[in-house]
């Protein structure tokens, strides 16, 4: 079954000039559109991913236990993942370029407040407000390449957007390791603000606008509620079992959390103009590749989370060789990623997005080796290696077949769904890993018990990579982005 196809043209914009005539990739407004892009969801990722090396002297800073380190990642992992729908459905109604400037503002100045935080709920706090930012500007950024893009470039310039993207997150430990190390974490968050002010340069005055004519309606506010409330519910309830599953507190959380999950696909299915509209999911691929995303993403999170604090507090690593540790990944990435995108328009969408995740297992299963006495040749390297080449393999083409899934007119919908999907399953496995492995408190900090569950924790990561390749074989066409 398949997708109508999408209208034709865009309506004018006040807020900007229309993308009547699609750019190509290397021409110069393309490449601002590709510089813009990548530098704001780049400036994400990199916070994001830079936020893990930082957790052991926020955790000394602030006097937090993994509880609250827990929740200062999955706070903005939670607004991200809870409003990146809306963020995807405000930019197809009142234009992406817009929608996506107000997340990059709205991000920088919630950097600054997390910069200076002085306790761990305020820190978690605003941690929250810069994932609505994120939300904002994150559908945005993929939704203005689908539709800004000529169809013959979206595959590569979607591998370029996820390449640079991917070392933005890849590179964020080592920035924030020398940012902690050499100066505060505190300017792990505070380095947003300069990268902001370029972004909004570049596309106010070189992104063209679009939006989806077809959505004028009142907005879906119901479903935004009902999604956020179900995740919330469901990561409180993980995370508070650390101190005791028994605890009352943690089953009226998950009940509240799964009523909620339920009020929102009722809701999704009757409201007039949904925010997440379930003709979308009448595509196989489109619901296979994000079932896919979910796995994967979700041992991404677990395996990032886990690495860093393996390798600080187990194996004695600072923060900056911490954050070092993972170059080799960045190298690989960037080398292959945006190959891989070409590769799949040769090869077929599903062959890489079936190898890459299997090959990630593999390196992440190196990786659960590495212990008190592990070297950094023997143990580190490899794993590294073979995970970064895993994940190149996977990115671009996963990204471009669910995009390819979707009509154009749905395209910040589409993308919105996506990073829901992988923000969701980020969120979940940093919440649930540590239950599941038995740490709490300030197990952390100590050597002895944050080993003996960091093994089972990457063997969980791997298998969930596994999964992710069994769902995208099932699910894809062979022939799904071949030119």
């Amino acid at each position: 079954m398949t997708l109508p196809p999408s209208p034709e043209g865009t309506p004018p914009d006040a807020a900007g000039p229309v993308a009547a005539e699609p750019v190509r990739l290397g021409s110069a407004p393309g490449r601002w559109v590709v510089l813009a892009t990548v530098l704001a969801s780049g400036m994400a990722m990199l916070d994001a991913s830079a936020v893990n090396v930082a957790l052991p002297s926020i955790g000394r800073d602030l006097g937090a236990g993994l509880a609250g380190l827990q929740w200062t990642l999955s706070g903005y992992t939670l607004a991200l993942a809870s409003l990146v729908l809306l963020g995807g459905a405000l930019g197809d109604r009142y234009g992406r370029r817009r929608v996506f400037l107000v997340g990059v503002v709205w991000f920088a100045v919630a950097s600054l407040g997390c910069g200076l935080a002085q306790t761990p709920a305020q820190l978690v706090g605003l941690r929250v407000l810069q994932g609505v930012g994120g939300a904002l500007l994150t559908p945005g950024s993929l939704a203005i390449i689908q539709s800004a893009f000529a169809p013959a470039d979206r595959p590569r310039a979607i591998g370029a957007w996820s390449a640079f993207g991917g070392i933005a997150g890849l590179a964020g430990p080592v920035l924030g390791g020398f940012l902690v190390d050499a100066v505060s974490w505190r300017w792990v968050f505070l380095i947003n603000a300069p990268l902001a002010v370029v972004v909004v340069l570049v596309a106010v005055r070189h992104v063209p606008e679009s939006r989806d004519p077809g959505r004028t309606g009142r907005f879906d506010a119901l479903g935004a509620g009902w999604g956020a409330l179900a995740l919330a519910g469901v990561t409180y309830a993980l995370i508070a079992a650390g101190d005791g599953p028994g605890h009352p507190q943690v089953w009226l959380a998950a009940a509240v959390g799964g009523l909620a999950g339920t009020a929102f696909v009722v809701r999704e299915r009757r409201a007039p103009e949904p925010m997440l509209p379930t003709a979308v999911f009448a595509s196989r691929e489109f619901t296979g590749a994000n079932l896919s995303t979910f796995a994967v993403y979700a041992a991404l999170g677990g395996f990032s989370f886990f690495l860093v604090l393996q390798l600080q507090t187990v194996l004695g690593y600072s923060a900056t060789a911490a954050g070092a540790a993972m170059i080799p990944s960045i190298v690989v990435l960037s080398l292959l990623s945006a190959r891989a995108g070409a590769l799949a328009q040769r090869t077929g969408a599903r062959l890489p997005m079936t190898l890459g995740p299997l090959v990630a297992a593999a390196g992440v299963l190196w990786l659960s080796r590495v212990g008190p006495s592990s070297s950094y040749w023997s143990g580190v390297l490899p794993g590294s290696l073979v995970s970064g080449l895993g994940l190149a393999l996977l990115v671009a083409p996963l990204t471009a077949t669910v995009l390819g899934a979707a009509p154009d007119h749905l395209a910040g919908v589409a993308s919105g769904v996506n990073n829901a999907v992988a923000r969701a399953g980020q969120l979940l496995a940093v919440a649930a890993l540590p239950v599941c492995v038995g740490l709490s408190g300030d197990d952390y900090a100590d050597p002895a018990a944050l080993s003996s569950g960091f093994s089972t924790a990457m063997a969980v990561c791997a298998g969930l990579m596994t999964i992710g390749a069994a769902v995208a074989w099932w699910s894809v066409r062979p022939d799904a982005l071949r030119a």
